[in-house]
């Protein structure tokens, strides 16, 4: 089977397509959603950040900050969740050939997250949100 993955993301959203003959064809194998990665951080974080007081000596205060912002972190979970997807393809030998359509921000993350096998398999890179068209359209522009 000589067969083609197209992951079309963005932070909150990708769906997984296939085809047989790049592309002549798209059918969709699965859709993804992460509404969590929508949320502004103050929903996701319920409480401020954690204060400290200094020794009896000084009198310094401060408080903890995140390293890593609340909505970061749920995209970063979601990026995880499809390399992980797509290292179980490729494992399951489900395909040969992967293409990445991803707005660039999330297709950096995409890459960080990715291991050296499922990096191999990559065909092209395409750093654009494509997640709102339509098959059709979308087929278009992947024959462009």
């Amino acid at each position: 089977m000589n067969n083609t993955w197209i992951l079309v993301s963005n932070a909150s959203e990708a769906r997984l397509f296939e085809t047989q003959k790049y592309p002549k064809k798209l059918s969709l194998r699965k859709t993804y959603t992460h509404p969590r990665s929508r949320l502004k951080n103050s929903a996701l974080a319920t409480d401020r950040a954690g204060h400290f007081q200094g020794d009896a000596a000084r009198t310094s205060h401060g408080a903890f900050s995140e390293a890593v912002l609340p909505k970061q972190h749920e995209i970063e979970q979601f990026a995880k969740t499809l390399v992980s997807d797509l290292d179980a393809g490729r494992n399951a030998h489900d395909y040969q050939k992967l293409v990445i359509v991803s707005s660039p921000h999330f297709h950096g993350l995409l890459n960080k997250h990715m291991n050296g096998h499922v990096k191999k398999m990559v065909q092209k890179h395409i750093e654009k949100d494509y997640t709102t068209l339509k098959e059709k359209e979308l087929l278009e522009r992947l024959k462009a």
